[in-house]
């Protein structure tokens, strides 16, 4: 099932995020210096990392016994899956030390943006980010603000997009811009799509399996077209990329990445689309990268029925 939004923000919204990202990355003197400084935005935001994992089962207990007052309703939240907590009052993120690097360092930017954002200090002295909620209809904006001022204060604004314009257009770009800003390649593949002034799409997918009857396929987990994209072909509404799906054949079966595949699709206006796809398997997920080459004849061969777009509004 492809993943509930993680990012969209009215335009108001995301201007007060990411002004506050802006000045931290000020203070921080972290504009233009790669990977991104992460250690001089904490301390920019004057918060610290607990040197001891809170996720520790012993380290949890511990935690919550000098945390007596707020121990209910944290213990409420640590017995999901937590990645990470931010204690307002003492100015103190926690981080679960067991995930990637990458994503660490994606989650210190997450809980110095819950920090940071005015709002979310003054109503909560504790947030906690897992995957039950206590109150559905602010926390989920909460995460999804304090995901955009993770993803500004790590891709430097439009840093990111200005840096991918110099490079081909090809799933190996944001594979070396994600160890260039210090993110994960899913991050930098979501990055680079939304950012950049061609029109492209990122599909990522969740790790292949097999389906009795059907073989293999994996369930569509996010889909992130380029503006330009979006307004010339549409937001694809897949859930599902299996063999006989037109993308089918770039699933990266026993092997960690497909060579550039030619196929085409129509645009909004029904006019066929020569379109180049390649994907990497992470390990964690899958990604393609598919982006129109040139307009076709009317005697080209279509893709399929079953490569939905959702029609123009």
């Amino acid at each position: 099932m492809t993943k509930a939004d993680d990012s969209s923000l009215d335009p108001d919204q995301r201007r007060a995020v990411e002004e506050r990202a802006k000045q931290l990355l000020d203070r921080a003197a972290a504009w233009g210096r790669f990977p991104t400084p992460i250690e001089d935005i904490l301390g920019a935001a004057q918060v610290v990392v607990a040197p001891t994992s809170a996720f520790d089962p012993v380290q949890i207990m511990a935690y919550l016994r000098r945390k007596a007052a707020d121990a209910a309703a944290t213990l409420k939240s640590a017995i999901s899956k937590v990645f990470g907590i931010c204690d307002a009052e003492e100015h103190v993120i926690h981080i679960d030390d067991t995930v990637s690097e990458s994503k660490q360092t994606f989650l210190k930017l997450h809980e110095t943006g819950h920090h940071e954002l005015p709002t979310h200090r003054k109503l909560f002295r504790f947030f906690q980010d897992c995957e039950k909620t206590l109150a559905p209809e602010i926390s989920d904006l909460f995460e999804r603000e304090a995901n955009n001022f993770a993803r500004f204060a790590l891709f430097q604004g439009g840093k990111f997009g200005e840096v991918a314009a110099d490079y081909d257009m090809e799933i190996k770009t944001p594979m070396k811009l994600a160890k260039k800003f210090g993110a994960s390649i899913y991050a930098a593949c979501r990055e680079f799509a939304r950012t950049h002034h061609r029109a492209c799409v990122v599909y990522v997918l969740e790790p292949i399996q097999y389906a009795p009857g059907a073989g293999a396929q994996a369930a569509v987990r996010r889909i992130e077209p380029s503006i330009s994209y979006e307004a010339q072909f549409g937001s694809p509404i897949d859930t599902v990329i299996t063999l006989d799906h037109p993308l089918g054949r770039l699933l990266p079966i026993g092997r960690r990445m497909t060579r550039p595949t030619t196929l085409s699709i129509k645009d909004r206006n029904g006019v066929a689309h020569e379109c180049v796809a390649e994907a990497f398997d992470t390990t964690f997920n899958v990604v393609i990268l598919l982006y129109p080459v040139k307009a076709l004849t009317a005697s080209t061969v279509i893709l399929p029925a079953g490569f939905q777009v959702r029609p123009a509004l």
